[in-house]
């Protein structure tokens, strides 16, 4: 009985042995920087510089909320050194390979809980929290920092001075964008700073300018979910009440319920793209998140102007 006892264990401390040895080496071959959609995987490439490789998963011009990967990049979020993800429910197709990571290990950072989130305040999602906090610079400043930390503290052989370097300069290109935005918004007056768009998108964007949103075509926070009838009819008096003289829409998405939308006013109301939730395909004018929240501006002034 007593060398059974013995055996067994000595047997046990050779299994957490091997197990300990195989945690450490999977930690040791851990590299890269993984990061889920295009918008978080430019700034993080402008932090990470020359220190890291950045993977990008979401192409120019997708829906974060509907994009899916395929067993190749799965494989290679779980031997990242470091996964960077928005967070919030926001990329609703790669959750469950944003979990099954972390799970096996992967040091993961979910930048939308880290930056003080809005809840949304209308429609079916009120009270759930927004992912869509790129909108506001003063957010992305904070995503910067955590971003800028995390990369510092997972990514084996970066040199912590050039990460925080880069992302000085990079934050004081967003304060930059800030306060041009701010300039840019202040020519529109109070009764014309009302926002609607395809979906509840800019919530930050109008906490941080001071809009108002009237509301949006698809009622909710996500693209994957669809307006009735009534809905349409419901946001159409909205816009006529309140004069609304434009309905934003994703550029990259189909705008058939927006022009649906526009008639149903009876009023002369402009469908005006944006690049709202993706960065654009080289040309196009929203190839980084610093263009693409230019852009956005310069649309939305002369759209409600």
């Amino acid at each position: 009985m007593r060398r059974r006892t013995v055996i067994g264990a000595l047997l046990g401390a050779l299994a957490l042995t091997l197990a300990t040895t195989g945690c450490s080496t999977a930690d040791d071959d851990r590299a890269g920087i993984v990061v889920t959609t295009n918008i978080l995987g430019d700034i993080t490439q402008r932090i990470a510089g020359d220190q890291a490789e950045v993977t990008v998963l979401m192409g120019a011009g997708t829906d974060p909320h509907s994009f899916g990967i395929s067993a190749r990049q799965a494989a290679g979020i779980e031997s990242a050194a470091l996964l960077v993800y928005n967070g919030l429910g926001l990329e609703e197709g790669v959750l469950r390979h944003v979990e099954a990571a972390a799970g096996s290990g992967t040091p993961t950072l979910e930048v939308g809980a880290e930056i003080d989130p809005l809840p949304y305040t209308s429609d079916a999602m009120a009270g759930e929290p927004d992912p869509h906090f790129w909108t506001d610079p003063q957010r992305v400043a904070t995503a910067t920092e955590r971003i800028a930390d995390r990369i510092i503290e997972d990514v084996p052989g970066v040199d912590a001075d050039r990460i925080r370097e880069n992302s000085a300069a990079y934050l004081a290109e967003v304060g930059e964008l800030d306060a041009w935005m701010t300039d840019e918004f202040a020519s529109l007056p109070a009764e014309r700073r009302a926002l609607v768009t395809n979906h509840h998108v800019f919530g930050y964007l109008a906490d941080r300018y001071g809009f108002t949103v009237i509301g949006a075509v698809i009622p909710s926070g996500t693209t994957l979910a669809s307006p009735s009838a009534s809905d349409l009819e419901s946001l159409a008096g909205a816009i006529r009440e309140a004069g609304v003289p434009a309905i934003f829409v994703e550029a990259q998405q189909p705008d058939r319920l927006a022009q649906v939308l526009a008639e149903e006013t009876g009023l002369q109301v402009d469908v005006v793209p944006l690049f709202s939730e993706s960065l654009s395909a080289p040309g196009e004018g929203a190839e980084t998140y610093l263009d693409l929240m230019r852009s956005n501006t310069r649309a939305i002034v002369a759209g409600l102007r």
